[in-house]
């Protein structure tokens, strides 16, 4: 029998063993591009979830923002008053601005001057002193049941849909009698779910709510939702 010499080189890999170790490689690259193109593809839709609107509910319901977002929903829920979806449309607002001005008064001429007094006069304020989503939604709780409203249409950025939809909905469980609640989402130029990272504007918007998103999928709504927001309604 021959043996091989331990002091020679070893022998080149067979051709069988690199050939098998090229189809491992490349079906890794074709599993990670395939995930890249889905990520890419559908990424966006993480953030998007509308319901299918009723023939008619009681208030769209505008959630603050920033002055973009806030004019887009704003927006959105007139659509939904002049369609006759809604009866009325209700603002978040803070009480004054920094300047000691009354945001009630302010909006309500803005309302006046941009879809007329007979729109103007459909609109109810929220009064209260808000820093997120969830004690916004706590606060506009308290003004909803003051008017006996209960078929809610909340008019937000669409970006922003899914997350406040779960945080809307535990906020207002267990009421009785019970909320219904649609989400309508809109466009407000911060985001789109189809070639979100195209442009920076969207991928700044998309880190941001996703990590909120996966942050209160873990923790729930957090040590904020003990913290209690009144709210007050102004026409």
């Amino acid at each position: 029998m021959m043996h091989r010499d331990p002091n020679l080189p070893a022998q080149p890999e067979s051709a069988a063993r690199l050939k098998g170790r090229f189809r491992t490689t490349l079906w890794i690259v074709v599993v990670i591009a395939c995930a890249l193109i889905l990520f890419l593809r559908f990424g966006g839709d993480i953030l998007v979830h509308t319901d299918p609107l009723p023939r008619h509910a009681d208030v769209a319901v505008v959630l603050n923002g920033s002055a973009l977002g806030v004019r887009a929903r704003t927006q959105g829920a007139v659509q939904l008053l002049k369609q006759g979806i809604v009866d009325y449309v209700m603002a978040s607002v803070p009480p004054t601005t920094y300047w000691g001005e009354s945001v009630p008064q302010v909006a309500h001429h803005y309302f006046a001057e941009h879809f007329g007094p007979q729109v103007a006069d459909r609109v109810v304020f929220c009064v209260a002193n808000t820093n997120s989503t969830i004690q916004e939604a706590g606060a506009l709780r308290q003004c909803l049941e003051s008017r006996g409203w209960r078929q809610v249409i909340v008019v937000t950025s669409n970006y922003h849909t899914r997350r406040a939809g779960r945080i809307w909905r535990a906020a207002l469980a267990h009421a009785n009698p019970p909320f219904k609640i649609y989400m309508e989402g809109v466009a407000d130029g911060s985001f789109q779910a189809r070639g979100w990272w195209r442009q920076r504007e969207y991928v700044k918007t998309w880190l941001l709510e996703t990590s909120k998103l996966i942050w209160e999928s873990i923790f729930g709504l957090g040590p904020w939702k003990s913290v209690p927001s009144q709210g007050r309604v102004v026409q």
